[in-house]
């Protein structure tokens, strides 16, 4: 195949030259660090605007590859590519990093260098996932992904620090063996159909053609390896139990990155792996999968409305909308999972400012106890503006982003005629409205009872100029939702018909951004000799 640039490994490895550039600096050079580390950040982002220039709607194709043999004697490839589910997950992940690099400006004093240096390893393994195409360098960037947020939790953390870093890694490392499991299983059956190779694509397509069979139970087998590694991490309920103390005792930086972006790459994969891989083993456990969603989207409101810990009861929105973003992939609906996806991204920027906000607040009272606080309107009414901003966004306001988002996927539900799991989905919008109102009349309504808390100083302009960015992101997200989504229409209805197709199922699409969208597929031929091509051509 032909590479098309090398935009993508630019994009993926730039943090990692801001990082070795961080080295260089004298440890106490905390200035010049800060800085070094947000103009590293900015220019990612400004570098992955470049992909929204050169990126066609109109194919469901991957766009941007680049494909080179990295270690041909066991088939494994540098192939990086992006399509329509990817693309924004791309830009959600740099747009965020130079938010919670300004967020850390004066809260990190220890081991400032290795702080910022930790943020921009997470911002290169989280790019790498998000654009990844060979299973193996898949699995390797989402290892190196969890080594950085360990050490953020677990050296600049709050409270019990360790304890929420050991959970987080043990629970997420558990799910990482299924996974590598599922690849090394998949490895084989390409072997055994006489195309050894780990590029996704081609397994894919070996897969849909027929060239690589499997059992129903192998298939389940498989499908259940990868679906647990990515509901653990999404986290889908009764696997969620390491993320309240993960975001609760997580420095803001790391909570902001951990809710916009890590929580996103559970429902990336299934997107990406267990529908297309196994698009009959999904169709037998979504009403399972579903049931989970819909349980975990109650169960956690519920949850979240008796919290007394601010940072807590965020926590818990995760995954309650989370909830809804797993429902809407697994209908097989194409509203609904575009609405899915644009949850994702919703999700990422709406409780992203919410964890900006408590950091904000703990910054002045070193306390996320609601009990603690009380009538901040008065001494703070810019930064409680913009937190009660950010929870009508969360709570799905019409003409907010959060609001799209769960229409898409509520109608996509009942269109897909499953009345009863849309009505029980749709009782967790009325709850979130219950609990991040209180929340917010907990917090900044009620009477001063805190004397500390009269004299509170407002947000400064650098917390200004944080959540007016993302607060404009809000409302643009809100009212021009389709720039978004018309980008996603290939890439989703061509997904729906492969996995409804080899399933059997009527494909339904969505009416395309423009007329003329063609899957721009090669064959099962090409994709398979490839590989092959590649590999004698870099034998000596």
């Amino acid at each position: 195949m032909t590479n098309q640039g090398y935009l993508l490994t630019v994009l993926t490895f730039f943090p990692l030259l801001g990082t070795f550039a961080l080295l260089l600096l004298k440890g106490d050079d905390h200035v010049w660090i800060r800085r070094l580390a947000f103009v590293t950040s900015v220019v990612e982002f400004i570098i992955s605007l470049l992909l929204l220039r050169g990126f066609d709607l109109t194919t469901s194709a991957y766009q941007f590859e680049e494909f080179y043999a990295w270690i041909p004697n066991i088939h494994i490839h540098y192939h990086m590519g992006i399509d329509g589910i990817s693309l924004f997950l791309v830009l959600l992940t740099t747009f965020l990093t130079p938010l919670a690099v300004l967020c850390s400006w004066t809260s990190i004093h220890e081991h400032v260098k290795e702080f910022f240096a930790m943020l921009l390893v997470l911002e290169m393994g989280m790019v790498g996932v998000f654009c990844s195409l060979d299973l193996f360098l898949f699995f390797l960037f989402w290892e190196v992904m969890l080594i950085p947020m360990y050490f953020l939790i677990g050296i600049w953390g709050h409270g019990r620090k360790i304890y929420a870093a050991l959970k987080f890694i043990l629970y997420t490392m558990f799910g990482s063996i299924l996974m590598l499991v599922a690849i090394l299983w998949l490895y084989r059956l390409s072997s055994a159909a006489g195309n050894p190779t780990f590029d996704l694509p081609v397994i894919q397509q070996m897969l849909s053609s027929g060239t690589i069979t499997m059992s129903g139970t192998t298939e389940m087998l498989l499908f259940l390896a990868f679906l647990l590694a990515f509901a653990i991490k999404v986290p889908l309920f009764p696997l969620h139990t390491w993320l309240p103390d993960a975001h609760t005792e997580a420095p803001t930086a790391g909570s902001v990155i951990l809710a916009g972006v890590l929580l996103k790459m559970g429902t990336y994969g299934m997107l990406r792996f267990c529908l297309p891989l196994f698009p009959e083993a999904s169709h037998r456990a979504a009403p399972v999968v579903a049931t989970l969603a819909i349980i975990g989207i109650i169960y956690a409101a519920l949850v979240a409305m008796i919290q007394k810990d601010l940072k807590r009861l965020v926590a818990y929105t995760s995954v309650s909308h989370l909830g809804f973003v797993v429902l809407g992939i697994f209908v097989f609906n194409p509203t609904a999972m575009e609405g899915a996806i644009y949850q994702m991204l919703n999700h990422g920027v709406s409780t992203g400012v919410l964890f900006l906000v408590c950091g904000m607040l703990y910054d002045r009272r070193h306390t996320y106890e609601m009990s603690e606080y009380g009538g901040l309107a008065k001494p703070m009414p810019i930064l409680c503006a913009f937190f009660l901003f950010a929870c009508l966004s969360s709570l799905a306001l019409p003409m907010l982003n959060g609001f799209i988002g769960e229409f898409m996927i509520l109608i996509g539900v009942f269109d897909a005629r499953h009345f009863a799991w849309a009505s029980w989905a749709a009782t967790g919008a009325i709850l979130s409205a219950v609990y991040l109102l209180w929340a917010y009349q907990r917090v900044a309504l009620e009477k001063v009872t805190v004397e500390k808390n009269e004299n509170l100083p407002d947000a400064s302009g650098r917390e200004r100029f944080i959540l007016i960015v993302a607060s404009l992101v809000i409302l643009f997200m809100g009212i021009f939702s389709p720039l978004f989504t018309h980008r996603m229409d290939a890439t989703t209805n061509d997904l729906l018909e492969q996995v409804n197709a080899r399933k059997g199922y009527d494909v339904q699409k969505r009416a395309p951004a423009s007329p003329g969208i063609q899957p721009a597929l090669p064959s099962a031929h090409e994709l398979a000799m490839r590989t092959v091509t590649l590999e004698r051509r870099t034998q000596p």
